[in-house]
This record gives C-alpha cells, structure tokens and sequence, in this order.
C-alpha cells in the first residue's frame, strides 16, 4: 500500500503535505526530519502493534514496519530492512514495480539478493559504503535512501562502553557517525531504528543531541473504537458481545490493538460472547502479559466497610473516592503514604480503598533486574501502560525497599535512575485521578522525601493497632468475615484489659482457632476454640521496633484528625514533636548497638 502523502526530502516538500491521519510520532519525527537536524530516529514502546494506513474506501491496519515502508518512506528511491533474523533486504510492500527496481539498482552493485551478508559487522559497512557512495555520486541529494534497522537493542546494546564487546562498540561508532554527518541530513538520507524498550539501547547513542527518540503508545480510546468497528465490519457485533463497541472501546483502556484483535477474533471464531467477566479475565491476563510479569491485577473482594476503626482515615479515603467518581479529579491526590507498625493492614486498607473507587488496582511487583539497562526498561514499559490504564490504583509494598533513592551505589546508576522515572511519573500533574499511588510502608522514615513531599504522596496515612477491648472483638468479627470461618453468634473470646493485638496478631488467632475446630470435626468455632487459641497465642516481642515504627507514622501524619486522641495530645503539647524525635533517634542507636 503506498500514499502520495508520505515524507518526502526535506528540500523538496513541506510538512503541510503530511496527511491528518498520521500518528502524532509520525508527524513529530516527520517535523524534525524536515529541519534538517536529525536524520536518525529511535522508535520504541509500542512497536509490535498495528498501525491504522487509511486507503482506497476504506482503512487498513498493518505493522510498523509496513507502515513505515509503506507510509512514511512509500515514494523513496530505496528502504532497506535488516534485523538479524531475516538480513538485509529492500523493502516496498506490495509495490512489486518498485522493488523489482530496487533489486535491480542494488543487484548491480551487491551481486545477487542471496550473496548478500547477513552478520551485522559485514551488513553494516556494506550500507555504510553505499551511503558514501550515493552521496559521491549524486550530489544534488535526489536519491533517497530510508534504513530500517529493526530490533537494534541486538546491534548496540545496552552497557558501558568499557565493557562492551569491539564488534558491539564498532556499530555504536558507525551508527554515531551517521548521526553526526551533515551531508546525510542535507540529503534524502534516514535510518530508523526499532526497539521493543528504550533501555536496552545503548545510552550513549540514545542520548546523543544528533539522535531523537519517540516513543510509540498504547492506543487511545478513539483508536480503540475505529480498530474495533474496523475489526466487527460485517458482523452483527451483538452477537459478539454484552456490550456496544463504544463501551468496549471505553473498557478496553491498556490494551494494544493487536490484543483486542485476539479478543475479537477468539469472540467471532469460538462462538462464545464475550462477557464482562470473560473480557476482565482476558483483560488482566493480556496486561500481565504486556508488562512481562511486573504487575499483579488485584480484584479486591472487600470495601472500606469491612476495615475495623481508623474511621478518620476511612472518611478521607471515602471522600476521595467519591470525587474520583464524579470526575472532581482536580481535588483528588496524586497519591498516598499508608505507613504504621507491622501488622496493621496497610496492604488490607489499600485493597478496600481499590475495592470502594471502583478501579482497576495494580500490585507493582519486583521490576529490578540483575542484567544491564533492564530494570530502567521493565520500569519504563510499566509505565507507558500505567499512563494509557488509568483511572488505576498503583500499589507499591514495603515501598521504602521497593523504589529505592537516588543515593544508591555500587549498581551503576540504575538505583538513580529508575527513582528518578517513579518520582517523574508520580509528580506529573497530568495523571492527577488518573494514577493513584499508594506506598505502603512500615518505616516512612527510610523513604526519600521527594517521594512523599506534597504534589506525590501527598496524603500520609498512619495506622495504629486496635485500642479498646471492644474495638478488639470487633476485629474478631472482621477476620473470621474475610476468612470466611463461621462464628456462632456471640462466641468472641475475652480480651484481656491492656493486650495489644495487631490486625494480623487477630487474623492468626482466628485461623488457629479453626484449624482446631476442624481437627475435632466442627465447621463452626465455638468461644472455647477462640480463647483457647488467643491464650496460647504469643505475641512478637519486638518492641522497639514496633515503637519506632508506630512513632515514624506519627511524624509522618499530613493531618492531625487522622491520630488517635492519646497521639494528638502529644504531638500538639508544647514541643511534643521534638520529643517523639529523640525518642526515635535513640531507639535508632539502641537498635543498630
């Protein structure tokens, strides 16, 4: 497929003949080519996916590589392709003229299609020879020449340059100097290259101001619906699924449009409608795909009602959820920090908070990697689908080990930089409502303070164990609830006056006390099964720790309404603040003798 609308020079035409369909990438890279100023381009993100190419009555979806061939490069003179797979070849589509033409220009000069080389330290000076030469040979620049160099993180991959192999560093040295070489970008000269994720291409090549880079993206919800109206064309698309392809379009936020082909082509050929629970379970399941395993969908069976005591806390979280709903997202927080002692159902309040906004909730899951550039990679492709998900909740445990600071050393730099890419992503006011970070942590205190400082995790949460007998029985009830164990009614064991019990400390009891009962046979836990279990249950002894973590979440808090009564007296007494401070100071050094 080829268009009358695609790049020309940048000495032969304007950017105003660029047709309005084109993706906003395409029309970015096509305004710098024009300048004259880069003449090699970096592709990354999305690259795998679809690309719509309107034709003759109606649009057409074809790859990127097509598309490039095709669209952006549809009128060259030559577009050569390479990976490492399938070698050096010319591209035209399905112009048949045009690459018959093509193989006759470049035959004549490399002998015969099946004697050219394939290792890319033979293919590379070949194309480099070729360039110089057309370059010698016709100086006015009226022959173009288009290279696509696709999956190139194999070509130059990511690493230091004092470690990387000579052929490796070779190619980076040719690919820079292309770069640099204004005759290449005064004449009809470009060299695309296609990586699945900007890290695992060498930096120094990335980072070069003679080089520019564009991300590809996830499609948004107008793509969605023209890919699935295209995809249903001819189909009574009732018969498909419960809903219409606007509501389709709407849910099916994150996925590429490669993915909703496979929706719609398991939908038309196994005859099974497609169903909200079907289409959420293939949903979650393509997402964890596409994030290669670093995230976890959560479907929270629980809502805020269920959490026992910190009502105040409650009642904000409720409040912002229901602005989140109405679309009030300009008074709702970038994110929050849920911070307090082991044990008291930081990961449990953050699940009933995704259960009660009624969103999809992510679990960020280990994205570090031992390999160079990997982990500033898995972090990257997290992102670009966190962004196109959204509205979502992003929760991120023991967040203080998780994210790490930019003061880590010893793992050249990549501690730096991903905590510079979270704390970007988290501050960028663009996402407000739309991702919602909580970072869940036991010692706040170890978290860097860019990441909890007000335009981020702004709202710091702190949560305590259960005070009062009965605020402990109710926890009772609460647990045997959300472990599904069967209390007869008013079987609730005797707290003792004084007993400091976590929420997880609770939890324990409860399942203890049921794997006695079922061992004697009984489905149903009497009052002897509970204080039988709670009497012989021994509490961790860790006490410092626990203080020390129980003060950090004080300090922390963002709003006095959210500590108890007995914490809110002493901080607002005179210098209470500076006391709870050298408390924790000195619980440090006994700690760490």
């Amino acid at each position: 497929m080829t268009t009358e609308t695609d790049m020309p020079a940048p000495d032969k035409g304007s950017k105003d003949r660029l047709p309005g369909w084109y993706p906003d990438w395409a029309t970015e890279l096509a305004d710098l080519y024009f300048s004259g100023s880069v003449c090699l381009f970096v592709l990354h993100g999305n690259v795998h996916d679809l690309v719509r190419c309107p034709g003759d009555g109606e649009d057409e979806y074809c790859d990127l590589s097509e598309f490039l061939t095709t669209q952006v490069f549809g009128k060259w003179d030559l577009v050569l392709g390479y990976d490492l797979g399938r070698g050096l070849r010319p591209r035209a589509g399905s112009d048949s003229g045009r690459l018959k033409a093509m193989q006759q220009y470049l035959t004549a000069r490399w002998g015969e299609f099946g004697q050219w080389p394939r290792e890319p330290d033979r293919v590379l000076p070949l194309l480099d020879s070729l360039i110089e030469r057309i370059l010698v040979e016709d100086a006015a620049g009226s022959k173009s020449v288009a290279v696509l160099l696709e999956y190139a993180q194999y070509l130059v991959p990511a690493g230091d340059v004092n470690a990387l192999a000579q052929s490796h560093a070779s190619r980076l040295v040719r690919l820079l100097n292309w770069a640099q070489n204004p005759r290449m970008k005064q004449c009809n000269m470009a060299v695309c290259l296609v990586v699945d994720r900007l890290g695992e291409i060498n930096d120094r090549l990335v980072e070069s101001p003679h080089v520019a880079a564009f991300e590809v993206p996830l499609p948004d919800r107008d793509q969605r619906l023209g890919f699935i109206q295209w995809a249903s064309r001819g189909t009574d698309f009732a018969t498909l699924a419960d809903f219409s392809p606007e509501v389709l379009a709407d849910v099916s936020n994150g996925l590429s449009l490669t993915n909703l082909n496979v929706v719609l082509s398991q939908a038309v050929k196994s005859k099974r409608r497609l169903d909200s629970g079907r289409f959420r379970e293939l949903k979650k399941t393509m997402i964890e795909r596409q994030c290669r395993g670093l995230v976890e969908f959560v479907e929270p069976e629980h809502t805020l009602d269920l959490l026992v005591g910190h009502d105040a806390a409650k009642k904000r979280l409720k409040d912002d959820a229901d602005l989140i709903g109405r679309g009030q997202l300009a008074a709702a927080p970038m994110g929050y920090l849920v911070c307090g002692p082991v044990g008291t159902g930081k990961t449990f309040l953050a699940e009933c908070y995704a259960g009660s906004i009624g969103i999809p909730c992510l679990v960020l899951k280990n994205f570090r990697s031992k390999y160079v550039g990997e982990t500033e990679s898995n972090l990257q492709q997290v992102l670009a689908v966190l962004r196109s998900l959204g509205p979502v909740v992003v929760i991120v445990d023991e967040a203080d080990a998780a994210l790490g600071n930019r003061h880590a050393e010893g793992d050249s730099g990549t501690s730096a930089r991903t905590f510079s890419m979270i704390a970007s992503q988290m501050g960028n006011t663009r996402y407000r409502g739309q991702i919602i970070w909580m970072l869940l942590t036991s010692r706040p205190d170890l978290l860097p303070i860019d990441l909890k400082r007000q335009g981020r995790a702004e709202v710091h949460i702190p949560l305590f164990y259960p005070a009062g007998e009965d605020e402990i029985r109710t926890m009772f009830q609460i647990m045997a609830k959300k472990n599904k164990v069967t209390l007869a009614a008013g079987e609730l064991p005797k707290v003792a006056a004084g007993c400091r019990l976590s929420g997880a400390d609770v939890e324990s009891i409860v399942l203890g006390a049921q794997r006695s009962a079922l061992a004697a046979g009984r489905e149903q836990l009497s009052a002897a099964d509970l204080q039988t279990s709670l009497d012989e249950f021994i509490p961790s002894v860790q006490g410092l720790e626990k203080e020390l973590q129980e003060i950090a979440a004080v300090l922390e808090c963002t709003q006095q309404n959210l500590l108890p009564a007995e914490w809110r007296e002493r901080i607002t007494k005179g210098d209470g603040r500076s006391r709870l401070q050298e408390r924790m100071v000195a619980i440090r050094q006994l700690l760490e003798e």
